[in-house]
């Protein structure tokens, strides 16, 4: 590294970067990894980035990747250029011999939306107090990483993931970091990235350790992804396949996602448990990129060399409640019918009234929707990667945050403010309120603690996981490791395997 009037240059393999300065932190933003997937390279796998002459500046995140609309996230891609795979570093020391551990992380999303530029992921904390090099990085979302198109590779953005990694591999020690010492983190849709990658062949030793917050347990088969993707294109007239939709403008294509995400309840019958859910993007169980999901595939063995932690909130559904306007009305009829297409098992609504006799629609429509998608997949990545060899630390965020009047308890989401220890800025506020509390900087502190003393020499501070104690970190006020809390559902959901989801009707 070079300093020239205080600004870092650094030489990457492309070419030198210059950045910038941040409360002791050097930040790099906005440096390309791929080449732009447009033109001939749109709906490709990620192609090498081209180098450049002189020194290009390196203090702007790159433009977000077209996406759903969302909490209008759609927004700030309508006008931006097609250099979405851009990636961003935070380092506290960028010596090329300092051999720091290296934090990558992936936004969630659900697949559909998401961008490294929210306030959230900023990285200059968690680097200073961790002594880390943090990464974020985009990826293609929605139609344009993960519908299945002819012609086009499944999982372009897990594809976009291997590639930064693969920067990373070939960089970082630039920057600092140690690329034998990387670990992958993400929630919600990155940690369904980050188990992915735990499975594929493509992102073999890319990575040592990796942390998975709230994994949702949606895999597709390709006959259903293939089934949805057909539904996007003929919003347009069009066929799913590279040749028709290649020329369309990716805003468009992003608001026809968005149409068939509007009325997907009507697809329920065809699409089952993720139409019900108003899921259209996941990752698809190939058989090339992702060969097997990764509770298959983890416990076969695939992460018998990765150490993990995997965890969940405690009350993950009652974010998506709030979203939808049923936080505190859902119905008997409501609750009924989702016990019926979720519950595990024939008589699974039946089985969850006798675990929980006192609760009363509200807490059954939320504990059946957390247990399916985020709780119980969570839990099982623990078991599979037990089961194949692998070591794995499981934990739950139980610590009620304060925002909305205490309404959303530890709910989806609430992990990462306290996990980057951003807790004021971005949406933050409204799962933690305006001024963050002192329980909320204790927890924080305690979270990014296990976090980097786990990318740093691998022990979170609380004993691995195995299938006779069950022993949890619990993130509250006090924190606690007991037996796992939630051992109703636990038992639930013991004999059901999270499969790749299929298409019901033809």
């Amino acid at each position: 590294m070079t300093v020239a009037a205080s600004r870092p240059e650094v030489r990457t393999a492309a070419g030198t970067l210059r950045g910038g300065r941040e409360a002791g932190i050097v930040v790099f933003r906005g440096v390309p990894f791929a080449e732009p997937p447009a033109g001939a390279l749109r709906f490709a796998a990620p192609q090498p980035v081209r180098g450049w002459g002189g020194v290009r500046e390196a203090v702007s995140y790159g433009p977000p990747p077209p996406q759903a609309g969302y909490f209008g996230m759609d927004e700030p891609a309508q006008d931006a250029t097609d250099d979405w795979l851009t990636i961003n570093v935070w380092s506290p020391e960028p010596d090329p011999g300092a051999g720091l551990p290296v934090m990558v992380w992936i936004q969630g999303g659900a697949f559909a939306f998401g961008m490294s530029s929210l306030p959230e992921y900023d990285g200059v904390r968690l680097a200073r107090d961790g002594g880390v090099v943090v990464v974020t990085f985009n990826y293609r979302v929605g139609v344009e990483g993960f519908a299945q198109l002819e012609g086009a590779p499944a999982n372009r953005g897990l594809l976009d993931q291997v590639a930064a990694l693969e920067w990373v591999r070939d960089n970082i020690r630039a920057f600092g970091g140690a690329p034998d010492r990387v670990t992958v983190f993400g929630e919600s849709a990155g940690a369904g990235s980050v188990a992915a990658l735990m499975a594929m062949p493509r992102a073999a030793g890319l990575f040592r350790r990796a942390v998975a917050q709230s994994v949702p347990g949606t895999v597709f088969t390709t006959a259903l992804a293939a089934d949805i993707a057909a539904a996007f294109a003929a919003e347009l007239g069009l066929r799913p396949t590279v040749a028709d939709l290649s020329t369309v403008e990716p805003s468009l294509l992003a608001a026809a996602g968005d149409d068939v995400t509007a009325k997907i309840s009507q697809w329920a019958q065809r699409w089952g448990r993720a139409g019900h859910r108003g899921i259209p993007f996941a990752p698809v169980a190939d058989g090339d990129v992702l060969p097997v999901t990764p509770w298959q595939a983890l416990a076969d063995g695939a992460g018998r060399d990765i150490d993990l932690i995997v965890g969940h909130t405690r009350d993950e559904q009652r974010l998506f409640n709030l979203i939808t306007g049923v936080l505190g009305k859902v119905t008997p009829e409501q609750a009924a019918a989702t016990l019926d297409v979720l519950a595990p098992g024939p008589d699974g609504a039946r089985r969850y009234r006798e675990a929980f006799p006192d609760a009363g629609p509200d807490q059954l429509h939320e504990l059946v929707n957390s247990d399916w998608l985020f709780r119980m997949p969570s839990l099982h990545l623990a078991e599979a990667q037990t089961t194949g060899g692998g070591r794995a630390h499981l934990y739950e965020l139980t610590w009620p945050a304060p925002g909305m009047g205490g309404a959303l308890g530890a709910c989806h989401g609430l992990d990462v403010p306290l996990v980057f220890g951003n807790l004021d800025r971005g949406g933050t506020a409204t799962l933690i309120g305006e001024g963050p509390p002192p329980e909320a900087e204790t927890v924080s502190a305690e979270m990014r603690t296990a976090w980097t003393g786990f990318a740093t020499h691998g022990d979170p501070g609380w004993p691995a996981y195995d299938t006779t104690q069950r022993l949890t970190q619990i993130f509250d006020t006090p924190s606690a490791v007991t037996a796992y809390p939630e051992e109703a559902s636990r038992q639930l959901w013991q004999d059901h395997t999270f499969s790749a989801l299929p298409l019901i009707g033809s």
